[in-house]
């Protein structure tokens, strides 16, 4: 069965604002390789209107990005996207599918199907998964940086229980950014 898997870049004070810290390339390399083992990106539509159609623009005009920009763009653009959304009226990306099904009935079907594992990423959606004991694996990339405000993983959710993890690999990268692999 297939794994559903969280990636997401928090501050040590827990804030998900993507606008609190910008990544370097060495952190666009490593998210571009764990990519790479992904079958199915799924996203709430905040997160996915925040990724596309940013990444794949960059593919579209890549003259003036970085390497690293355009590796990311490729693997991300080559990936099946699910999006759940009550609001959006349609999507226009040809790798992305609008769902307006019950979410955890579609992940269910989807980590039976054969096939890579399914990568989730954004704070409200992910937050909604974990709640529901969906999420196998974690991804937590730790800025070193503290803002004092901004969203929280898991605010306004009480989870039924403590979550236990296991942690199974940490990388510091240059940049001071901490990796933490976690699993259920």
């Amino acid at each position: 069965m297939k794994k559903l898997v969280y990636a997401i870049n928090l501050t040590i004070d827990g804030t998900l604002d993507h606008t609190s810290g910008t990544p370097d390339e060495e952190l666009i390399w490593y998210f571009a390789d764990l990519m790479r083992n992904a079958g199915m990106l799924v996203y709430g539509r905040v997160t996915y209107q925040m990724m596309v159609p940013y990444w794949p623009d960059i593919l579209k005009n890549p003259s003036g990005e970085t390497k690293s920009d355009i590796e990311f763009a490729t693997v991300f653009d080559s990936i099946p996207k699910a999006v759940f959304s009550q609001t959006l009226a349609s999507i226009d990306d040809k790798n992305s599918v609008l769902y307006r099904t019950k979410v955890e009935d579609e992940i269910l079907k989807m980590k039976k199907e054969p096939g890579k594992d399914i990568w989730t990423g954004g704070v409200a959606l992910p937050s909604h998964l974990i709640n529901l004991g969906l999420i196998d694996e974690y991804f937590f990339v730790v800025h070193p940086v503290i803002v004092g405000k901004g969203r929280k993983l898991l605010e306004g959710i009480s989870l039924p229980k403590n979550l236990k993890l296991k942690l199974v690999d940490s990388k510091i990268l240059k940049s001071g950014c901490v990796v933490l692999h976690y699993q259920k």
